[in-house]
């Protein structure tokens, strides 16, 4: 009798737990962790991102910001969290595709730890210049480079910032030598460029807009495969005889390896319901981000493209982390 009572106490234990197993995804609130400070691209498209979901699964997306070592502690702490779908990374081109390279002690593997589930959006790098520099287009700048060498300087937000790597892969590709300057983030390496303590760099087009519709900056070029809207003048560095050079930013939602590919495509298939949405591209494109759906099988691939990509430049331009 007393072991009847006791596997009739452990099915009624297991019953509650089988239910839980049953409920659809998600049945409780998601974190989406953004592995950098609030405000900056990763952070805004996060939000919005968390937003669309919320409204889709009438469940909370939180997003919970974990900032430090280059975005490496936010994506260490989703590569460990549990397998569920109930904690997500807003992953971007510097935590997934460019740390593998640069750090050779990471604690996290980009391919391995981590279930590849939507690309979100891109943000294409723009090449700007001080405009009391002498050159009105990409070619102009080439050559002036080439004329002097090591006299053009260019900002960055750091070693291995996008800047950093933007202008390093231009400079492979041209064959120029312009002197890298880093600054403590983007903000101070693009008010000395506004004050003409630097010739130039490439950045996304939210901190360098403004400056440019102003008239303290001048935009030379976009470094993505389309002309930016809100610059329809400004060539793209394809058009400007750099066959194929894209230099672009992106923005993906990232699970723990092992998330069940249910959930890895339910939130897929609802994060690209959402991108499809116009009240959605808008309020990405007005952060100069576009909007760029792309499944985990896609997405996956992209990622091992881009780690191979920017290890080469990393390698070739002999970059090493602070």
């Amino acid at each position: 009798m007393s072991l009847l009572i006791r596997l009739a106490t452990l099915l009624a234990l297991a019953m509650p737990l089988a239910g839980l197993a049953q409920q659809p995804y998600p049945a409780k609130p998601v974190r989406l962790v953004v592995p950098f400070t609030p405000a900056g691209s990763t952070d805004i498209l996060a939000r919005a991102t968390a937003f669309a979901l919320t409204e889709a699964w009438k469940e909370q997306v939180i997003v919970e910001n974990k900032p430090g070592a280059g975005g490496m502690i936010g994506a260490e702490f989703v590569a460990r969290a549990a397998p569920d779908g109930y904690t997500l990374l807003m992953g971007h081109i510097g935590t997934m595709a460019v740390n593998p390279s640069l750090y050779p002690k990471l604690p996290y593997d980009a391919v391995r730890d981590f279930a590849p589930i939507a690309l979100v959006a891109m943000v294409p790098n723009v090449f700007v210049v001080h405009p009391a520099l002498p050159a009105r287009s990409i070619a102009e700048i080439v050559a002036l480079a080439k004329a002097k060498p090591g006299t053009l300087t260019y900002s960055s937000g750091g070693v291995g910032s996008a800047a950093h790597l933007a202008v390093e892969y231009f400079k492979l590709v041209t064959g120029t030598e312009i002197v890298h300057i880093p600054y403590k983030g983007t903000g101070p390496a693009i008010a000395d460029l506004i004050s003409g303590q630097i010739s130039l760099t490439m950045t996304g087009l939210p901190p360098s807009q403004q400056h440019v519709k102003s008239g303290k900056l001048r935009a030379l070029g976009v470094a993505g495969k389309e002309r930016l809207p809100q610059w329809p003048d400004v060539p793209t560095l394809h058009e400007s005889g750099l066959t194929d050079f894209e230099t672009t930013q992106w923005y993906g939602v990232l699970a723990p390896a092992r998330t069940p590919a249910a959930i890895v495509d339910k939130v897929a298939a609802d994060i690209a319901a959402a991108l499809a949405r116009p009240d959605m591209r808008q309020r990405l494109e007005v952060e100069g981000a576009q909007p760029r759906a792309m499944g985990p099988a896609q997405f996956g691939a992209f990622i091992r493209a881009e780690i191979d990509r920017w290890g080469k430049v990393i390698r070739a331009a002999g970059i090493r982390p602070e």
